[in-house]
């Protein structure tokens, strides 16, 4: 797998946009995600979007974190905040989601972000064992949906 920065407008991140979209539609009913995003959330130094591609460079997995600090809603200064996490069907059960995981934690603690933290849900179960078996630990809501029941949020420590 060879994970690459991309802008979270290009192409390859569109495509996997809509098909994280669709599936969010399809476990929730509700027309997917509705939380605002920006091509610039994912500028470096204050974030980054990630799309793996196959040996067939094929775009098979996605990931970005963007910065967040204090906010009164839940986020701290330093936080980096994971979105759109997603690996397609055809490949999930291979690993991909850790490394792109491991890769975006690598990534934010390079920039200076202290904690890594994101937002998910009960919908969700896989994802939920990823980041509980990642050292994601319950955390304050925060987002768009911290006053929805299904919506789950976790954060980790990111160290040096």
């Amino acid at each position: 797998m060879n994970i690459r920065p991309v802008p979270f407008d290009h192409p390859d991140a569109v495509k996997l946009n809509d098909e994280v979209q669709a599936e969010y539609h399809e476990r929730y009913g509700d027309g997917g995600d509705a939380t605002v995003l920006q091509p610039s959330d994912f500028q470096h130094p204050r974030g980054v979007y990630l799309i793996a591609y196959d040996e067939f460079d094929r775009p098979v997995a996605t990931g970005g974190w963007r910065s967040q600090d204090h906010d009164g809603k839940g986020h701290e200064d330093g936080d980096a905040e994971l979105k759109r996490m997603f690996v397609i069907r055809e490949v999930r059960g291979r690993g991909l989601a850790r490394r792109m995981l491991s890769a975006l934690e690598d990534d934010a603690r390079a920039a200076g972000r202290t904690r890594m933290v994101l937002e998910t849900g009960t919908e969700q179960p896989e994802a939920i064992a990823l980041y509980t078996s990642s050292g994601y630990e319950p955390c304050v809501k925060f987002g768009y949906y911290r006053e929805y029941e299904n919506s789950r949020c976790y954060a980790k420590p990111l160290g040096s």
